[in-house]
């Protein structure tokens, strides 16, 4: 028996691979140009968009320069009840809360913003995107282009593809699930979120071939079930971090103490 779910998401994305080529090139210039300059590539999502930040920063074979935007609110801890989905599903549809978040953020110019969003319809995403161009970052998207069928709800009349720079397209259908079950009248099995890891990592592994041509090297997560790695290479690595991010807070100050009085 062929798999059900495995061989239809690996041709998907295999099919989406293709197709991407010029976005995955010019997404990871636009990486390495921020990381190969100090700067940082953020990374956003809300609900199950969240994942893929996640998986990006802080793991096994990634690198210092991602900062995960990973706000709690927009985060689901539970089904029901406090940091359950239905608020998660409200907060991410409610226009202009996004930026309250992203002031404290030390997104800085010249910086890079990786944003996820299946649907490319939430205010969270298409926020965040219309936010981060204000401040001179990059964007990137990493959503299903066949929901661009779909009118846009936001008021600014985009969608998170129409707010990006760069659009990477997942090549998940619209209603996500991809097994049809006989006797069930809907599909089961979701596909966005795990294709959207995918490009990311196609991403993370482009970015450093092109950072590698210029020699540059970054401090990289290795596991300690490698020979001769251990948890304190891990430990190290987080202060290489922890530098970055106060220097990409320090860059930022101005702007935030500019905000926080009124004056911006």
């Amino acid at each position: 028996m062929s798999s059900l779910y495995i061989s239809r998401l690996v041709k998907i994305a295999e099919e989406t691979a293709a197709t991407n080529e010029p976005a995955f090139e010019a997404a990871a210039a636009a990486l390495s140009d921020s990381l190969s300059k100090e700067g940082l590539v953020h990374l956003f999502g809300s609900g199950h968009s969240v994942l893929p930040c996640q998986e990006t920063f802080p793991r096994y074979g990634s690198y210092v320069g991602f900062n995960p935007l990973t706000d709690p609110r927009v985060m689901w801890h539970n089904v029901l009840g406090a940091g359950g989905v239905r608020e998660l599903l409200w907060l991410e549809r409610t226009e202009n809360y996004a930026e309250k978040f992203l002031d404290h953020q030390p997104l800085n110019p010249g910086d890079s913003i990786v944003i996820f969003g299946h649907s490319g319809r939430n205010s969270s995403g298409i926020d965040t995107a219309l936010y981060a161009k204000k401040r001179g970052l990059t964007v990137v998207a990493i959503t299903a282009k066949q929901n661009l069928d779909k009118p846009a709800t936001h008021s600014s009349g985009k969608r998170l593809a129409d707010a990006a720079d760069i659009v990477i397209d997942t090549g998940a259908p619209i209603e996500d699930a991809i097994v049809q079950v006989k006797g069930w009248s809907r599909p089961v099995s979701g596909s966005s979120t795990v294709l959207a890891m995918m490009m990311m990592h196609e991403l993370v592994s482009r970015t450093a071939v092109k950072l590698a041509d210029k020699g540059i090297e970054l401090p990289t997560f290795a596991s300690p079930t490698i020979a001769g790695v251990t948890l304190l290479d891990t430990d190290i690595i987080y202060g290489v971090y922890r530098e970055k991010m106060l220097k990409a807070q320090e860059k930022h100050l101005d702007f935030f103490k500019d905000r926080m009085s009124g004056k911006l």
